[in-house]
């Protein structure tokens, strides 16, 4: 099995509905999960130039999860099932 982290993009209030949406993807992916991870808060870019405030919103980096998966495809597939997300990056976790 290989490690891919999936990052959430996309921002939606979080309701009743849409917490129990996302406890039932976590009970279909189950195992898979490395880590369920978490939604993300403010934050900040640092670069050479300086810092900028980063905020939630709908194109703002949102969360990530880390699973198993034989393969990207299988990573792809799982993501897919996923609810309330406006778009899910996938990269696989090279273990050079």
């Amino acid at each position: 099995m290989k490690k891919f982290l999936f990052l959430y993009y996309g921002f939606v209030t979080p309701t009743e509905e849409i917490g129990a949406a996302w406890g039932k993807w976590f009970e279909a992916v189950g195992d898979k999960f490395v880590d369920t991870g978490n939604p993300f808060g403010y934050g900040r870019e640092i670069t050479k130039s300086g810092t900028k405030e980063l905020t939630l919103d709908l194109e703002a980096l949102t969360g990530y999860s880390i699973i198993n998966a034989a393969d990207i495809d299988e990573a792809e597939k799982i993501a897919k099932t996923c609810p309330i997300i406006t778009s899910i990056r996938i990269y696989e976790a090279d273990s050079m």
